[in-house]
């Protein structure tokens, strides 16, 4: 097992470089899928953070009661509703016909009511069969979920509750322990795992790298939705699935350490977004 703390220099060699004469879908085509009567930020949040990190077109799928506050925030946002409050087939259904063929990838459940489990399961494997890679979080953290994702360009992002939910074991608050836990379940289900905490480990089974944010301020609310969203704008340009969740997370930290030491303890999630772009700017290539 290979175990690395993440730095500039291996980041580096993880985000692609974009070419001067590339056009507008080659460097990334996102679908962000979540939302929910309460929880309507969540997939606002993901879907700015996929565009700030350079993709060039995200699609945002939320139900229809949160269509128009979500198309209110941002004009850059292209919102496809979802034809029921919560998931079921038929949203599924209709939601795959409306979807673009040429997508990159997605990020789904930030905010998500699920009303029926198999319209969530059936979702992802559609997507898997048109070869799109899938960042998944929150209440698409489910164990039935898992053996459609062995050995495909998946991340799972959960934090300790949603883990032991998702593989049916708590990480404990030991550091060596969280990783062990972490490696064993990645390798035993073949996908990439990203534990949120105060140091996020990241997984394939094989390689481990560990990001130790010591950022408090990111204890806000919707700085995971940002990092899914990260997580699937990253994927867009990069297959492999750990290298683009290990960016998203020194990415998602470097933003957070940046708008703490200006905020101090009092940051949101909006301030988060505005802050990726700079942290960015060492990763930016053109050729």
């Amino acid at each position: 097992m290979v175990r690395k703390n993440l730095t500039l220099a291996i980041v580096k060699k993880f985000i692609p470089s974009r070419k001067s004469i590339s056009r507008k879908g080659d460097n990334g085509i996102v679908l962000v899928v979540g939302g929910s009567y309460i929880y309507h930020g969540a997939p606002i949040l993901s879907s700015i953070a996929a565009l700030r990190c350079g993709t060039d077109l995200v699609y945002t799928s939320v139900p229809k009661i949160n269509v128009t506050p979500t198309r209110a925030i941002s004009p850059n946002l292209i919102v496809i509703p979802l034809v029921d409050q919560k998931l079921t087939r038929g949203a599924v259904t209709k939601l795959l016909g409306a979807l673009p063929h040429n997508l990159h990838s997605a990020t789904i459940g930030m905010g998500l009511a699920i009303q029926d489990k198999n319209a969530l399961l059936y979702f992802v494997k559609s997507l898997l069969d048109r070869d799109v890679r899938l960042s998944l979080d929150a209440s698409a953290l489910i164990p039935e979920v898992l053996p459609l994702l062995a050995n495909k360009n998946v991340v799972v992002t959960p934090h300790a509750g949603e883990f032991k939910r998702l593989f049916g074991e708590s990480p404990s608050n030991s550091k060596n322990e969280r990783i062990k836990l972490v490696e064993k379940n990645a390798k035993m289900h073949g996908v990439t795992v990203l534990l949120k905490g105060a140091t996020d480990v990241i997984s394939n089974g094989s390689t481990t790298y560990l990001y130790e944010k010591k950022i408090p301020a990111m204890t806000v609310g919707g700085t995971g939705d940002v990092l899914s969203g990260l997580v699937a704008g990253l994927l867009s340009k990069n297959r492999n699935a750990l290298e683009s969740a290990a960016a998203a997370t020194f990415i998602n930290g470097l933003a957070g350490k940046s708008v703490q030491k200006k905020l101090g303890l009092h940051m949101t999630s909006m301030d988060l977004l505005d802050e990726i772009p700079i942290a960015m700017k060492p990763f930016d290539k053109i050729v």
